[in-house]
């Protein structure tokens, strides 16, 4: 059975509007992010700020320079140390971030550099750790660095399918580090895969795509999308008292 405090839902929100409707429902966390179609970009100041003061729950701000791989240049570290105090400086609760070398291996000075920046804040490894060529490998070396928690799907195109994985980093994670289940996940398994696992935390978005881009063309844009998240907190609430 589920302990009452667990677990944590945290939803990925790139809007205002967004970010009020997921904590409307019962989000406990938000992860603030532009360009989730792309797998999520660093918010500008204006969002950042503008979220933190429309919500009471913990704001984590994706820093990400730019989509595609997780191999960065060095120019490219210093405006995410960069963007790491400006998130900070504006009231983010924690960051996300994560750099792998051209092996598929953590890149340990990046990594440990902007760790050092974002202090004290926590820093979550986001699901560049579902492309490291050797995840438990990783797993020790963000434990560190001292990253407090890891998103990711257990390296399979949804956490349920990724279960065996999750519950191996769970083990392996103990005390030292949190893994924060993300990929596809819904009110239909998100309980079983809480039990099964050990997960203390699950991370969905709660947006999605508009095919129309409105009347200038501009798209494609995105919205509020309650019912994903209203069912995953369901389901859990269920089974958890608050």
């Amino acid at each position: 059975m589920l302990t009452p405090a667990e677990p944590l839902v945290e939803v990925a929100v790139d809007s205002v509007a967004a970010a009020l409707v997921a904590t409307a429902l019962g989000a406990d966390r938000l992860e603030l992010c532009v360009a989730l179609e792309s797998g999520g970009l660093t918010p500008s100041p204006g969002l950042i700020e503008t979220v933190r003061a429309a919500v009471a729950v913990p704001v984590f701000v994706m820093i990400r320079v730019r989509a595609g791989d997780f191999v960065y240049a060095p120019a490219e570290v210093d405006a995410m140390a960069r963007d790491i105090e400006v998130a900070k400086g504006l009231g983010a609760d924690g960051v996300v971030v994560g750099v792998l070398d051209r092996a598929g291996a953590v890149d340990r000075d990046a990594m440990t550099r902007l760790v050092e920046r974002a202090a004290p804040l926590p820093v979550t490894f986001h699901r560049a750790f579902d492309v490291a060529s050797h995840p438990l490998r990783a797993l020790e070396q963000l434990i560190e660095i001292g990253v407090r928690r890891v998103l990711t799907s257990g390296g399979a195109a949804t956490a349920d399918q990724g279960r065996a994985a999750l519950a191996r980093y769970v083990k392996r994670a103990g005390a030292h580090l949190t893994i924060l289940a993300g990929g596809g996940i819904s009110g239909d398994h998100v309980v079983s895969l809480v039990e099964k696992t050990g997960v203390r935390e699950v991370h969905l978005a709660g947006i999605h795509p508009i095919a129309d881009s409105g009347p200038f063309g501009f798209g494609p844009t995105s919205a509020p999308n309650p019912a994903r998240v209203r069912r995953v907190i369901d389901a859990l609430r269920a089974v958890r008292p608050d």
